[in-house]
């Protein structure tokens, strides 16, 4: 696993033969979070997992569209990231707002999709109460720093079982969040709150697409999974047990299970 620096991006990068998996982290995390699928996937793909503009070791100065606080230009960012890597088709993953992001990138750019992952996510856009959620945390970003996400998600990113099993996640967690730039998660946090209902473009995805959920997951419940994967052609659904919103991070080894149908999917 290389950990490499391309037009300001950081990402890690398994350099490994097969169609290219992009995998974009969950709010408010950075691309650590990718490290142990990178491990496990990488004899099935080439795996890339990068700092999203604005979060780790990737800066926002320099991405064109980011002040607009959409979505859609974190999209656009991803595949111009990608272009300079020579990457022209992948398979998409994302987990939380990495999922956003990824059902973004379907309705701008779907003909460099081959397959998606949607982890830990839901099409639909925020209610009034999560939308005020968002604006209060931007305030607090402003006035307390990262401490103010750190209180405010961990350890409810995490299910029950990952509390009491692995209490090294939630140090870990603090760590990522914490080393993440203000800037960034208020950029985000605005942009999630603006993104659009993305119900009516599932029924237009015609690639190998698994949606993924943490049976402990109370950010993106069961229900929104099901839900999401029964409006996709041929989707396929899997409930992970003891884990919540982050899959890929309490269970990884099940997540990975979940991950290779898709490319082995792939012509």
């Amino acid at each position: 696993m290389d950990k490499e620096r391309a037009s300001g991006w950081s990402y890690l990068d398994s350099r490994s033969a097969g169609m290219p998996l992009v995998l974009l982290h969950a709010f408010p995390l950075q691309k650590a979070m990718w490290e142990e699928q990178v491990r496990l996937l990488e004899k099935a793909a080439r795996v890339i997992a990068p700092d999203l503009p604005g979060f780790g070791g990737t800066p926002m100065t320099g991405v064109p569209g980011l002040e607009l606080s959409s979505l859609d230009a974190y999209a656009d960012a991803v595949v111009h990231f990608l272009e300079n890597l020579g990457v022209r088709r992948a398979v998409f993953g994302g987990l939380s707002m990495g999922g956003y992001i990824v059902l973004a990138t379907w309705r701008r750019h779907r003909e460099r999709v081959a397959g998606l992952i949607l982890a830990d996510t839901r099409a639909t856009a925020d209610s009034p109460a999560a939308r005020e959620n968002r604006f209060r945390l931007v305030e607090r970003l402003k006035a307390e720093g990262p401490a103010a996400a750190v209180e405010q998600f961990v350890p409810r990113l995490i299910g029950p079982t990952s509390r009491t099993r692995r209490p090294d996640l939630i140090t870990q967690l603090r760590d990522w969040i914490m080393q993440n730039p203000v800037e960034g998660m208020i950029a985000a946090s605005l942009a999630m709150a603006a993104r659009p209902d993305s119900t009516e473009l599932l029924p237009t995805i015609n690639v190998p697409t698994v949606v993924i959920v943490g049976e402990e997951d109370e950010f993106s419940p069961p229900a929104e999974a099901e839900a999401m994967a029964a409006r996709i052609p041929g989707a396929t659904l899997a409930r992970i047990p003891e884990a919540g919103h982050l899959t890929a991070l309490e269970q990884p080894e099940a997540f990975a299970e979940a991950v290779r149908p898709v490319l082995a999917a792939l012509p």
